[in-house]
């Protein structure tokens, strides 16, 4: 069995704190279980907090995914400090997630986002969206990623405009794409890349391929894996600006090493660019450099 430095850490958090509630009172006061709950909540926020989160202290890091091997440490432990704090709510339910258990992720999230985390919201909605623990329900999923939009979060904007783009939830495309503009504001990856998708579309306004390709490359910047494919694209084709091969294929090899199976398809393209057809339109072979 391989040691997780998650159990060494919750061991030695657990030595600390029993060496502290039993120490003689001669050498100092006797701490109180409050202490303990404070132990707990350092943990979890080691192994589940999650680095987008608005609510996340600049002290805590976060991880963008819960390791596998720290799932079940992460559930007992952000398990005991949960109902205190709507944060360490949100971190029970994406453990929850991480071990696939999608009914008590949601229930976590839903307590969370009734408490006003913005996270909870947009994870509650991403699963109704999906149905992924019951019936699919667009129309409350967009009722919590407008939620969270108007309380500034940028992933909740996204994802509204993102329901807005598939014409689902009865969401007004104009609106989401103001949303989704305050939202790329902050910086948001993923909101650059989705109001880049709106303009590049003309959705929910007028179609404008020099701020898309902006948006794309801003968002490309910090490794949005989607946003490098389109970035590339845009390169390649010259739209929105000059085509440039050479930034198009550096954009498709990012993308493909982060899993983009279209980046990947759009390299194999590059290295082959030449097709020879029939007269009848059917592909003879590709010609490649």
């Amino acid at each position: 069995m391989k040691w997780s430095p998650a159990i060494g850490i919750a061991g030695a958090l657990s030595l600390s704190l029993a060496a502290l509630i039993y120490a003689p009172a001669a050498h100092g006061p006797v701490f109180a279980p409050a202490y303990a709950q404070s132990a707990d909540q350092v943990l979890c926020d080691r192994i589940a907090a999650d680095p987008a989160d608005p609510d996340k202290p600049a002290d805590v890091k976060g991880v963008a995914e819960i390791a596998p091997s720290d799932i079940a440490t992460a559930i007992k432990f952000c398990k005991r400090v949960a109902p205190s704090s709507r944060r360490v709510l949100y971190q029970l339910g994406r453990a929850y997630a991480a071990n696939r258990q999608n009914t008590e992720a949601a229930e976590a999230y839903r307590k969370a986002a009734d408490k006003g985390s913005t996270a909870a919201m947009v994870e509650l909605g991403v699963l109704l969206a999906g149905g992924t623990f019951g019936p699919k329900d667009d129309t409350q999923a967009r009722a919590l990623f407008a939620r969270a939009a108007e309380r500034g979060d940028a992933r909740g904007a996204a994802k509204l405009a993102a329901l807005s783009a598939d014409g689902a939830g009865g969401a007004d495309p104009a609106e989401a794409r103001a949303m989704l503009a305050k939202a790329a504001e902050t910086n948001s990856a993923e909101a650059q890349f989705q109001l880049g998708v709106m303009l590049a579309n003309g959705i929910g306004g007028a179609k404008d391929d020099v701020a898309a390709r902006g948006l794309f490359e801003k968002a490309a910047a910090q490794g949005h894996a989607d946003a490098l494919d389109w970035a590339g694209n845009f390169a390649e084709s010259g739209r929105g600006g000059p085509a440039d091969k050479t930034a198009a294929k550096s954009y498709y090899e990012k993308a493909a090493a982060l899993g983009n199976d279209d980046a990947k398809a759009a390299l194999e393209r590059l290295k082959c660019p030449l097709v020879m057809k029939t007269k009848k339109g059917e592909v003879l072979t590709h010609l490649c450099f």
